[in-house]
């Protein structure tokens, strides 16, 4: 007897394609925006840094240290790894506020790059960045779609938290990571 694999339902296939048309069309929007945008050339607040690079530099540098941890309780969470032997039961809470923290530094960053740059495109780190900042907020709302969403198959979840994880490293790559290697250490 041959086996046959059923189709699942049309319905259930276009469900699917919701979390990336939707993560697509904020970072269409938000190219469109930063490219529209007439940057200010400045930035709007630096509060007790020398310059608004500078907090934006360590604003990105929390968030990608969050974003380290947010990788290790998911994987934690879903039984990748085995520590701690048992999990406690407060890491699912802890996992989602320390995630929404991340969250909110990058958007304070977010706000000042297209505020005062809008898409950058004068050399292909900058042009890169701007993409990936797109792309960023893109991989967000397919998360929280993902997340949200029952009856989506359980690849989907690994992928949007992946994709949003690389957007995170490879963004604090192109800004804070080179700011620090360019520029070194600056504080307050």
């Amino acid at each position: 007897m041959i086996a046959t694999m059923e189709q699942p339902p049309r319905a259930g296939r276009l469900k699917v394609l919701v979390p990336l048309l939707a993560g697509a069309a904020v970072s269409i929007a938000l190219g469109v925006y930063g490219n529209v945008h007439d940057p200010a050339g400045k930035g709007a607040i630096d509060l007790a840094f020398i310059r608004t690079v500078v907090l934006k530099v360590y604003l990105a540098s929390a968030a990608a240290v969050i974003g380290l941890f947010q990788l290790v309780t998911a994987l934690r969470l879903y039984g990748r790894i085995s520590f701690p032997r048992a999990v406690p039961s407060w890491l699912g809470i802890l996992h989602r506020v320390t995630g929404t923290v991340a969250f909110v530094l990058v958007v304070i960053v977010a706000y000042h790059c297209l505020w005062a740059l809008g898409f950058q495109r004068s050399e292909p780190r900058l042009l890169f960045h701007s993409i990936l900042g797109c792309f960023f907020f893109g991989a967000f709302t397919a998360k929280v779609i993902v997340v949200q969403s029952k009856g989506l198959p359980g690849w989907w979840l690994p992928v949007a938290g992946g994709s949003l994880f690389t957007a995170l490293v490879l963004l604090w790559l192109s800004s804070a990571g080179w700011f620090f290697v360019t520029f070194g250490f600056q504080y307050f």
